[in-house]
């Protein structure tokens, strides 16, 4: 279980946080190339870090709040699929949305932290 959070909180932190890694990268497109194929996955590694930290939620408090406020960003597609919490899942969604490449960098150290 703890392998598919790392996992998850890698792709999502370089889904989110795209925009900084870009610039940091320069010419090489290194980011934007791993961008381009997880892209497809987004709602799954959406719904994986938005799941997974419930099954440790006391474990790794922190880490479990960043993930699922990264999962809730990348699953902001979906929202419009779930009309009784729409607009409610909207406005928590646009609060975030300035954050979004910290916690998507935030998400980054997270997994590495996880791998060691």
């Amino acid at each position: 279980m703890g392998l598919l959070l790392i996992i998850a909180q890698l792709s999502g932190g370089i889904l989110l946080g795209l925009a900084t890694l870009d610039k940091w990268d320069g010419e090489r497109n290194f980011f934007n190339k791993i961008a381009g194929v997880l892209a497809p996955f987004q709602t799954v590694i959406g719904g994986a870090l938005v799941i997974l930290p419930l099954f440790s939620f006391w474990s790794g408090l922190i880490f479990n709040i960043v993930s699922m406020l990264g999962g809730f960003l990348l699953l902001t597609h979906v929202f419009g699929k779930v009309p009784s919490m729409e607009a409610s899942l909207r406005k928590f969604s646009d609060k975030l949305s300035p954050f979004k490449a910290i916690i998507g960098i935030a998400l980054i150290v997270i997994g590495i932290l996880g791998i060691f």
